[in-house]
């Protein structure tokens, strides 16, 4: 198994959302996958308050070597003001990371 591999997960305020963000990392090539989790409510903590909100979640598969950028580009492009952007290396099988090997970073 291989440690070169990356997921990152992040919630967002809908599934159009998400689908939005998901499709740009790929047009971009920084991951290759986005996964939506629908339905999800989210208690939490913001400016010392507590809140709730109905959201659905996204997990991007991507590779350690892409994994700042991707988050950063998730960031970047998130409709919250500060959206939570989780990003963790991973060990993934052969086949797993040759995929994300070839569906991520310049095209050759």
């Amino acid at each position: 198994m291989s440690e070169a591999a990356a997921l990152i997960w992040c919630p967002f305020p809908d599934e159009a959302e998400a689908r939005a963000a998901i499709t740009t990392l790929l047009d971009e090539r920084l991951i290759a996958c986005g996964n939506i989790l629908p339905g999800m409510t989210s208690l939490f903590a913001w400016q010392g308050e507590r809140d709730e909100a109905n959201e659905c979640g996204a997990l991007f598969k991507t590779t350690a070597a892409l994994l700042s950028a991707a988050m950063s580009r998730i960031a970047a492009i998130h409709p919250y003001q500060t959206p939570a952007v989780l990003g963790w290396g991973v060990q993934a099988s052969g086949s797993t990371q040759s995929w994300l090997n070839s569906e991520t970073g310049p095209q050759t």
